[in-house]
């Protein structure tokens, strides 16, 4: 009896919130996890807290917008487990909460780096596994986000890489059709994380009031990442979004 082959799936963003949530989903969906982020003690606690351990765990620090250390990654990860068969393109950032005149390049820039040079530095590597790897093939999901959409008053850095990060997305589905390439794209908004605790106590509108938001369970936006990660190639989650029930989206402004 031939012994199923192993599973690997990367979360970038992956020591606290959302990506620490998908890292526990997949990990306990079968998978073998590589978790990585700039901050490797939050990575290692993460793996603890997650019921994870070296054998079926990786971390790894990683700036995902420096293209030397993304290459660095993508080798450790070929290294250690031979492949990659899921992406989650989950690492960002936000700029502060000021009118768009004020906000220096560097501001810009740090947002933009994070949010989409660093997804498109991660796929571009992804993808050149996946081709090269047998089974060929593989998935790559890209934390979207309600802003990609309808943005918040003051995020213009932020809401501008969300809705870049569908076009990429859907580039990436169509050129990765050859070779067994799927992407999708997942949208979320209020989910519970340390980022999103201000919400509870009130954000503001587009009218300009302030008003507390309600917020979910983060771990149910794990479980929507293994949904899609754990699809037959053959079929495709294009874009899933999950949200508080209560939250002011549909409607908004």
């Amino acid at each position: 009896m031939t012994s199923s082959p192993i599973k690997v799936a990367l979360v970038t963003g992956a020591g606290t919130g959302i990506g620490k949530a998908a890292a526990k989903a997949l990990l306990h969906g079968g998978f073998k996890v590589v978790l990585t982020g700039r901050n490797l003690d939050k990575l290692t606690a993460a793996i603890q807290a997650i019921g994870g351990n070296d054998q079926n765990c990786l971390p790894v620090r990683c700036d995902v917008g420096k293209p030397e250390e993304v290459k660095c990654l993508f080798a450790e990860i070929k290294g250690h487990f031979g492949r990659i068969d899921v992406l989650f393109n989950n690492a960002g950032m936000g700029a502060p909460a000021i009118p768009m005149e004020d906000l220096s390049y560097e501001q810009w820039m740090n947002v933009v780096n994070a949010n989409l040079c660093g997804a498109f530095l991660c796929s571009q590597e992804a993808i050149r596994m996946m081709k090269a790897q047998s089974p060929q093939g593989g998935r790559i999901i890209n934390n979207g986000s309600i802003s990609a959409y309808a943005p918040r008053p003051m995020t213009a850095p932020y809401t501008a890489t969300k809705h870049a990060i569908t076009g990429l997305t859907k580039s990436i589905a169509l050129d990765g059709r050859p070779f067994n390439i799927a992407c999708g794209q997942i949208d979320i908004g209020n989910a519970g994380t340390e980022m999103t605790i201000p919400m509870a106590a009130g954000i503001i509108q587009a009218d300009g009031s302030n008003k507390a938001e309600p917020l979910m369970d983060v771990d149910h936006v794990g479980q929507a990442v293994l949904q899609m990660a754990q699809l037959p190639l053959e079929s495709n989650i294009l874009s899933m979004t999950i949200m508080a029930t209560k939250m002011p989206f549909v409607g908004r402004g």
